[in-house]
């Protein structure tokens, strides 16, 4: 199977110690972007507990991102769990050719993060909120 975009093995480590980590409080987040030139993904930043509103600023308006989120989700019986969600950050203002390459990588990405709830994100930084992540988790 030919890559179009490679995944370098670092990325792979940070990922899996990411998904791995223990957390109490708080959602936590890695941002990874596509470097367009040398075709691999590289790790952005890494946050500990970050609210959605600043991860939407921290993301860029004109570029697409993969946001590995470590969700601090609150259950109506007053449990407390972390699911990982994968943000498909893809505006829709970015350069064609970005986007066309973030999607045909996506798949790989989602596979290596190890990662099953898929939110997208096409237009704007008000798409990141509680509410549309509680939904799209079925809280």
């Amino acid at each position: 199977m030919s890559h179009t975009v490679d995944i370098p093995q670092e990325l792979k480590d940070s990922l899996r110690k990411f998904r791995f980590a223990r957390r109490s409080a708080g959602s936590a987040a890695i941002i990874v972007k596509i470097n367009k030139q040398k075709l691999i993904m590289e790790e952005v930043e890494q946050f500990d507990n970050i609210s959605l509103e600043d991860l939407a600023e921290e993301l860029p308006e004109m570029s697409p991102r993969y946001v590995v989120l470590s969700y601090e989700l609150k259950h109506k019986d007053g449990r407390v769990s972390f699911p990982l969600v994968l943000v498909n950050w893809a505006p829709s203002g970015s350069e064609t050719s970005l986007l066309t390459l973030h999607a045909s990588a996506f798949i790989d990405f989602q596979q290596t993060a190890d990662v099953s709830k898929v939110i997208e994100i096409r237009d704007g930084a008000d798409s990141l909120t509680k509410e549309n992540i509680d939904s799209k988790l079925g809280v």
